[in-house]
């Protein structure tokens, strides 16, 4: 029989790592990473957070030249097979372009491959490649998420289920198998910073992964707040909305050394994407801006992310954090570093702290007064 979890209200942050597996030149050395070299980094790339117990490790999907996974689940099973606690997500599964029942057959797998260590993060994507890829018509981008959202939630609730939408086949009484170990098996929504997303998110009742990757985050806190009040209003536990933030980031020994490692890769990867979406390139002092403690980019000593993550958490009181480490392709061994001083340094501070901010935090009924 499955197992009852909800999201937990978390006494100390969640933290892990994301990736979009990247499979392009290295701008240090021109060399260019295969699919097939980069998977296997990223496996032991998995293993090795595993082992220094963060707690969350993502895998995004792409359909493009420039990223090695197109089936997250695949990656994920099997980095389940060399793990034992850390939990596995897709970062994220591009639902409006798939197909709610795949999407959970094979995170149902997953999770009972894992012992119960599968999430799905559902959302939008950031790229449109998967739309014309599967046949699908971006003019119905919005409802297609809608959707297929409400379909995936049906067959997380219900072994047998009848839906019946616009823009998919109705299903009349069949079973979805197999069943998962979670249950439910957790859904987090993802969004970029559209109200409109939050907003469905909060209704719903699940759990928020806000992306913060430029300017300032204090930008993003009405959100958050739109997110809590949302779901408050439909009535759901406030244990379920937990919020998670992903960000971009690296870790080195020194501050100057991480700005350095990891500027080439970040320079190409932003500039590269800005030009087909009509951005001007990215200049290191807009990067350094962004390092500086107010600003999006958590790039640097162990000490200087610590602080940058908490100063984050006094803004949204989030029970995850998620670091996204090679933005463009980095070399394996500097990644494997940046992982050894999250699980080592960072991850126990931040723990510590955030703990003993939420037990010294007035509960909620102390707050009102009641």
């Amino acid at each position: 029989m499955p197992v009852a979890r909800q999201v937990p209200n978390f006494r100390a942050m969640e933290l892990g790592i994301y990736t979009f597996a990247e499979t392009t030149r290295d701008p240090r050395t021109g060399h260019l990473v295969g699919a097939r070299q980069r998977l296997r980094d990223l496996i032991e790339e998995i293993v090795l957070a595993d082992q220094l117990g963060l707690d969350v490790f993502g895998v995004g999907e792409h359909h493009r030249p420039d990223y090695a996974v197109s089936a997250p689940a695949v990656v994920l099973a099997a980095a389940a097979e060399r793990t034992t606690r850390i939990r596995l997500t897709s970062a994220v599964s591009v639902l409006s372009s798939d197909d709610p029942v795949r999407v959970f057959q094979q995170f149902a797998t997953l999770d009972l491959l894992s012992g119960g260590r599968a999430e799905i993060m559902a959302g939008r994507g950031s790229f449109i490649e998967s739309f014309p890829l599967f046949g699908q018509d971006l003019n119905d981008y919005d409802e297609l998420f809608a959707e297929k959202l409400e379909l995936l939630l049906k067959i997380r609730a219900s072994e047998k289920v009848s839906w019946r939408g616009r823009l998919r086949a109705p299903i009349e009484d069949r079973g979805v198998y197999p069943r998962p170990v979670q249950d439910p098996l957790p859904v987090w929504i993802a969004v970029g910073g559209t109200p409109q997303s939050v907003v469905r998110a909060g209704s719903l009742g699940l759990p928020l992964a806000l992306a913060i990757i430029g300017g300032a985050p204090e930008r993003f806190a009405p959100l958050v707040d739109l997110y809590r009040e949302s779901g408050h209003d439909a009535g759901h536990d406030p244990a379920t909305l937990a919020v998670s933030v992903n960000t971009h980031g690296f870790i080195a020994e020194r501050s100057q050394d991480a700005a350095d490692e990891f500027w080439p890769s970040y320079a190409e990867t932003m500039s590269r994407i800005g030009r087909e979406r009509g951005w001007p390139p990215t200049t290191r002092q807009q990067y350094e801006l962004l390092r500086t403690p107010r600003g999006a980019l958590a790039v640097g000593s162990p000490q200087e992310v610590i602080d940058k993550i908490l100063f984050q958490h006094e803004i949204f009181r989030h029970q995850r954090c998620l670091m996204q480490m090679s933005v463009g392709t980095m070399p394996h061994d500097k990644l494997m570093k940046s992982i050894e001083l999250f699980g080592t340094v960072v991850a126990p501070a931040v723990r510590k702290a955030t703990a003993s901010s939420e037990r010294a935090r007035p509960t909620a009924d102390a707050r009102s007064g009641d």
